[in-house]
């Protein structure tokens, strides 16, 4: 096993909470760092970047563009020696309980709960480990709709990440036919790493879920395969707002919608974007200062 190298750096809150949503910059390398942020005290945070190769000066000049505060402080990388870099970069993730679901990394495999409907999800090169409250709202949500007795059958996980919403709503409603789509191709491969660790079937058939490289909705596979009666849109608020029009049209009457990846500053706001679209707000479940939002269309607005 060869070495692996460690960087850790100061970071503010909002820059911990930035690098969870987005790893697009180090995605795009073909030997991608794992980032992993905590929290020290209050608003100082600390993240640490996990190389398989010596870092270099490009891979620290990224890092430092990233958490700006950092900018002055030595970035110095410290040799682990011949560790699984991935291993020691998910120590600190603990497994996490959403409703029914248990979502947990290699490191905890057999720590899965009786009854519990557990995924095991690699931290890395996709965002959607379960561990970020927008990811955890998604699935209590999906556990609610469940719990309440609603039934779908052609879902969409739109910005996927992982994979793991989609494989999730899978496991709730197994006849459903399900897409995943990111723009990420990156994403979309460590999505089907995830569907054959977790045992899920990837195709276009009922219970199956087919895999697509897609920006918002604007793909001749996302449109062939609509209208949806289940959308779960865990991106930002403005790609959100933007995408209302689009998202909404491939919605079929009655068909429901999962809103994540906003603050509680911004809900109203994505909220209203979809209000004006022909949607009715539902359920609303607070994580921290990530809200998902549950609405539901209750007229149709076509789909061109």
């Amino acid at each position: 096993m060869p070495d692996s190298w460690k960087i850790s750096l100061p970071c503010t809150r909002a820059e911990a909470e930035a690098l969870a949503e987005d790893i697009t910059p180090f995605a795009m390398l073909d030997s991608p760092p794992v980032l992993m942020t905590s929290e020290a005290d209050g608003d100082a945070w600390r993240l640490d970047a996990y190389f398989e190769a010596p870092p270099g000066e490009d891979d620290i000049a990224l890092l430092l563009d990233m958490v700006p505060s950092a900018r002055g402080v030595e970035a110095t990388a410290e040799r682990l020696g011949e560790k699984d870099w991935v291993t020691l970069s998910q120590a600190g993730l603990e497994p996490i309980r959403a409703g029914r679901f248990f979502v947990h990394t290699p490191a905890h495999r057999g720590w899965v709960p009786a009854g519990a409907i557990a995924f095991e999800i690699d931290a890395g090169r996709a965002f959607g480990t379960g561990q970020h409250e927008t990811t955890t709202g998604c699935l209590v949500a999906l556990d609610r709709l469940r719990s309440a007795g609603a039934s779908f059958s052609n879902l969409l996980d739109l910005g996927t990440g992982t994979g793991l919403l989609a494989f999730a709503a899978m496991r709730l409603w197994p006849a459903a036919k399900a897409a995943a789509s990111d723009i990420d191709p990156v994403a979309i491969e460590v999505a089907a790493e995830n569907a054959a660790v977790n045992g899920v079937k990837l195709g276009r058939a009922r219970g199956q879920c087919e895999l697509i490289v897609a920006p918002g909705m604007e793909n001749p596979r996302l449109k062939a395969r609509a209208p949806y009666d289940l959308v779960i849109a865990n991106i930002l608020a403005g790609p959100l707002i933007e995408l209302a029009p689009s998202v909404a049209a491939a919605l079929t009457p009655g068909g429901r919608l999962i809103l994540a990846g906003l603050l509680n500053d911004q809900a109203e706001a994505v909220a209203a974007a979809y209000r004006r679209q022909g949607l009715m707000a539902g359920m609303r479940i607070e994580r921290g200062d990530w809200p998902t939002l549950v609405m539901r269309k209750r007229k149709a607005t076509g789909w061109r």
